[in-house]
């Protein structure tokens, strides 16, 4: 696998290798030791899987404790991909970086603890696969707005078609009203 920087430092492409040929492919998605030598030791709990059609935005979520980092990847479809550092004291808190992910490309997406996530489906159904490094917890479960002008993310929204919103991730705070990681967090303190 192939581990590429994006505009913020700690979240990373992941391009596999493939293998292909007349039969169809093969890769591997994921290798503890490789992810752990590039990112850092790692254990994920909790494998998530989710189905969306043509214009959902689910985000920006993140957990204040119970903290999780999220390997994404996308097994049908198109999404845009997103990640917003969250943590405040950051050089880059604020800022965000996004991805295309899709089956075609077969890309992952590493979102470490201390950043907000989301994602835009761009095709006609997506379904979305990532694993957790904590379980999810709703007592702490948060969300940004999705289209905070601070943050300014530029979601690609297909044009003519309705923006499919949950309630909660419809009536998000903007980021400067949000409860947010403070100064001085790492996740080695995740948990105080």
């Amino acid at each position: 696998m192939e581990f590429l920087s994006t505009d913020l430092p700690e979240v990373l492409l992941i391009k596999p290798k493939l293998f292909g040929d007349n039969r169809g492919f093969f890769m591997e998605t994921f290798r503890q030791k490789e992810f752990d030598e590039r990112v850092g030791v790692t254990e994920f709990v909790q494998d998530n899987h989710s189905g969306s059609p043509r214009g959902v935005l689910r985000g920006l979520h993140y957990q204040l404790k119970s903290t999780q980092g999220k390997l994404v990847r996308v097994v049908a479809g198109e999404v845009f991909d997103v990640a917003v550092d969250i943590r405040r004291g950051s050089p880059d808190f604020g800022k965000w970086t996004g991805v295309i992910l899709s089956a075609e490309n077969k890309y992952q997406l590493w979102v470490p603890e201390g950043f907000a996530h989301g994602y835009y489906v761009i095709s006609e159904w997506a379904e979305f696969v990532y694993k957790t490094t904590d379980y999810y917890d709703p007592q702490w479960e948060r969300s940004l707005l999705w289209n905070d002008p601070e943050i300014g993310i530029e979601w690609p929204l297909v044009n003519g078609v309705a923006l499919g919103l949950s309630a909660k991730d419809a009536a998000a705070p903007l980021l400067r009203n949000a409860e947010v990681f403070p100064v001085g967090w790492s996740k080695a303190q995740k948990e105080t």
